[in-house]
């Protein structure tokens, strides 16, 4: 069973939440457990939790929600872009897969608010998808025919 670490922005939280709510129901749809679901202020800081649930021995992958809903300024790239570059980063860094379901930038609210079943279902399915290949991958020997993951 595939472990899962779900971050999640209270920023747009009208967004999230219900993110937050198809993430769990598809988790368990995909057989995959959410040990931990931890709540931060905005997508900016996603990666600090991100980071933290990755030490976990208990967590396979981490999945990340938000919604940077574009403003009078160019904010939502600085925060989006970062953030994910970030997340990206922790994945490799740590050996888990981290999965990118924040919203943006550059979305409306009604484009954010159209997008929260897909971001979220993908990025949930994403994570665990990774997380099974990655075990299986550790776990593979090669024999006469090449290991064929996924």
């Amino acid at each position: 069973m595939i472990r899962l670490g779900i971050v999640v922005a209270e920023f747009n939280y009208d967004v999230t939440s219900l993110m937050l709510e198809k993430a769990l129901s598809h988790a368990g749809f995909l057989g995959a457990k959410v040990t931990y679901v931890v709540k931060v202020p905005g997508s900016f800081d996603i990666p600090f939790m991100v980071k933290l649930l990755l030490e976990k021995p208990d967590v396979d992958a981490v999945v990340t929600l938000g919604a940077v809903i574009q403003g009078a300024t160019r904010h939502d790239e600085v925060v989006a872009h970062q953030a994910a570059r970030k997340i990206l980063d922790l994945g490799l860094e740590y050996g888990k897969p981290v999965s990118l379901g924040i919203i943006g930038p550059g979305a409306s609210r009604m484009q954010a608010l159209e997008r929260i079943d897909d971001y979220a279902r993908r990025a949930v399915e994403a994570a665990v998808k990774m997380a099974r290949r990655a075990r299986e991958l550790r776990e593979a020997v090669p024999g006469e025919e090449p290991v064929s993951i996924g």
